[in-house]
This record gives C-alpha cells, structure tokens and sequence, in this order.
C-alpha cells in the first residue's frame, strides 16, 4: 500500500513500486480547524502548507505555524518527516510543535494522543508517518510572528569573493540571533565576464523584525556581505513564503492556494549532509570545480542554518536526531528526467551527484554520517522486498535517525507487529 497525500516523496514511494500495490488516496483529509483560545489548529494529512498558512493568516495574521517554505507539499508527510522551514531557528521543526494526532493504526482504529500512547506519538513526528499507520491530522502548536518580516536575496560569483563569503557564512549563520535565518542557495551560471561556468551564492534572509533592526545585525555579524537597505524589503509573514519563490507579494495568496504554481514541476535526485565544522577553503573549491561541470540543467544545492533552538532541543525528543553540534542542512540536487529515453543523460546526472556527494563525504558528520529523511535518499540502502533485518535497515536507519533508530524499531514492533506498514525505507520489526 502507498499513502498519497501531496505526493512530494523525492524517490516517488507515495505512488510507485516494484511490486503490485494500491494508492490510499487522502486527498479529502484536507480540513483546517483553527481555536482561538489555545491558539492551537487541527490540519489534515493532504491540506498543503500553502492552504494551512492561508487559513492561519485569515484566521490571525500575528499567528503562523514553523514548516516548510514549499506552498504545495501536503501537511501529513512534511510534519511526520520532521519539516524545517523559515523559523526554524527560532521555534525548531514542525514536528516540536505538534501536540496532538489522529491516526488509523493496523488494525484499524482511529486513535488520538491518549489512546494511541505516547511512544507512538513520538515516533510520528519525525520517524515518518507511513512505517506506523495512516496519519489523518496532526494538531498542531501556533506560534507569534510580527507585523513586518525583513527579507533579501543578494547573489555573489565566485568571481566576487563567494568563496571567502561562503567560508565565513558557515560559522556566522549558526550563531545569529533565533529571529534571523540566513540560507544559502547555491547554482551554476554562466560567467558575464567570462562566458565560462561559475558558481552563484545567493544569500537569502528570513528576519522576524524591520529593516533597520536586521542592518545593525548584519553590520555587527556579517559586515563583508555588504547589505544595504535598498538590498531589503518588508514583507508580512505570508508574503515571504512568495518572496522566497521570486514571486511578488501581489502574488501570495493565489500560490498559498494553488492557484499558481511556486515552482515549474521538477523531477529530480536529491541527497542530504549534515556539517558539524565549516569546510574550508580549499574545500569549497572542490566543490565549485565539481559544480561547474554541470551546466545545464545547472546543480543546485542549499544550505540550510541550524543553531539558536535547534540546539536546544534534546536529540531524543523526537526522532529527528540532528540538533547541538549541526551547524547547517546541506540539500543538494540535479534535475532528471526520468521518463526520458535519454538513459545515458539521465545516468549521467545522477553520477555526477554521486560524485558531488561524494566530495562533501570528507566534511560531514561521520559515524553516521547523517542524511534528513524528508529527503529521502534510497541510495543509503533499502530493505528486502519480504521479511528484512533491523541490522540491514540500520545501514540507511542510522544516517536519518541515528540513536533513535533503536526506539524507533521498538514501537514499530509494539504497534504494527506483521509489519502491514512497510516500504523500501519503512522502519523494521524486530525478529
């Protein structure tokens, strides 16, 4: 069985398989419940993040929910994967604000937080969802936001000193204050001067205040950067999601609803890294000769800042385990075509984000080397199509959930005991 509810699974496992299945559909699941009083929501599983922030600002616009920037991923599966987004840093994932759940177990019952337990109720907030039951809403946790966001976008080539800014963002970002994210999209272009390949870096704000605030911050942490107040412009919090897209703000509420896409649709391979110190020059440049001979579709990465709450968070509080000593989420990409009959194309870019992966293999997190599981990356390993090991399961369990593997598997075992739930990456049942 696959559960489909926005259909974003990067491997596609919310609607394909090696063996014969059927698609759990949870397209009506879509209702958005807001209470005033607690200033909590109950949302269902395939309402997408766009249409929750919409029913959110309608309802408050001093209220928001901390999850991802893309408008059309679906509720159930970002938030049970974890989900960061813009005010990461300042209230951790999604999945730390979720305070109650409704899920239909194997055998059938419709369970709560108090009936299904507490064990279970930690694993669905960043364990995935689908190795357990069927998620139908999650209650969730609304936080504060201020009347004005701050945001700019300034791109560098290397040509203009994105090495050094780049080196030195890595141990700036991680230490800003909990009200500003700084991330780091980073692409290959075409050099004006040069007609030649390059790598763009393109420093992009998420600041919770006005402008004037957010320049002193820049001034006394990341001078070098450059910003000016013309680079910066004030938004409301539903307005950034558009700005983050290259959108106007005018734009907004039609993307929040669908209306018009955020993004072209995309076929793509993705992996994920976790660094614990910054990569030094040299490195860099490394990585920039490996980018600069993808040209077109270009390679893409971003670098995500954790530090402020994140570190915070105790690695056992919900599975997620990438807390205190992550400096930044690396998100890394090539377009693929996989309906292509150009095989040797589509290999070819998969291959070279092998390599890629491969390069940043020296300046990560070992033992494990860490990955996010709502990037999902089926390269780490993928379990037997029957019956399969915890130990075999470890080899891609670790790098996603690292000392929360084990627990993992111990509710897994409790409450799905003939492991009914299960996929490539699916977490196992002890034998």
């Amino acid at each position: 069985m696959r559960i489909l509810s926005g259909g974003h699974d990067f491997e596609g496992r919310s609607y394909v398989a090696d063996v014969p299945f059927f698609i759990l559909n949870m397209f009506y699941f879509r209702s958005i419940s807001i209470d005033a009083k607690s200033q909590t929501a109950w949302v269902g599983a395939a309402a997408t993040l766009g249409e929750t922030y919409y029913a959110i600002t309608q309802f408050n616009s001093s209220l928001a929910f901390p999850a991802g920037y893309c408008p059309t991923i679906a509720f159930g599966g970002h938030v049970s994967g974890g989900g960061h987004g813009p005010l990461v840093r300042k209230y951790g994932l999604a999945g730390d604000n979720v305070i109650d759940a409704r899920i239909i177990d194997a055998s059938g019952r419709v369970l709560d937080r108090e009936s299904m337990g507490e064990d279970l109720f930690w694993a669905i907030r960043g364990g995935t969802g689908a190795s357990f039951g069927v998620i139908l809403a999650y209650k969730i946790k609304l936080v504060e936001v201020p009347k004005k966001f701050t945001a700019f976008s300034l791109t560098r080539t290397l040509q203009q000193n994105a090495t050094k800014l780049v080196h030195q963002w890595q141990s700036v970002a991680p230490k800003l204050p909990a009200d500003l994210l700084i991330s780091l999209q980073l692409t290959t272009v075409k050099s004006s001067r040069t007609g030649k390949s390059t790598v763009a870096a393109t420093f992009v704000s998420a600041f919770r205040g006005g402008v004037d605030e957010l320049l002193y911050i820049m001034q006394e942490n990341f001078p070098e950067l450059g910003l000016v107040k013309g680079d910066c412009t004030e938004l409301s919090w539903v307005e950034y999601i558009a700005f983050h897209f290259g959108l106007p703000k005018e734009s907004t509420y039609d993307m929040l609803l669908g209306k018009i896409t955020a993004l072209p649709k995309d076929y793509f391979k993705a992996k994920s890294d976790l660094v614990q110190r910054p990569i030094p020059e040299e490195g860099l440049e490394k990585i920039w000769d490996l980018m600069k001979k993808m040209e077109s579709p270009p390679g893409r990465m971003e670098w995500i800042p954790f530090g402020a709450r994140m570190d915070e968070i105790p690695e056992s509080e919900i599975p997620f385990p990438h807390r205190a000593g992550n400096l930044f989420l690396v998100f890394k990409t090539t377009s693929v075509e996989w309906n292509s009959t150009r095989v040797e194309l589509m290999q070819e870019r998969i291959a070279w984000l092998r390599k890629l992966h491969a390069v940043f293999g020296k300046y990560v997190a070992k033992n494990p080397r860490g990955a996010y599981v709502n990037y999902k990356d089926l390269d780490l390993g993928v379990n037997n199509v029957g019956k399969t090991s915890v130990e075999k399961a470890r080899i891609w369990g670790a790098p996603y959930f690292k000392n929360n593997f084990d627990r993992l598997v111990q509710v897994k075992t409790k409450v799905d005991p003939y492991n009914f739930f299960k996929n490539e990456q699916s977490i196992p049942i002890s034998q």
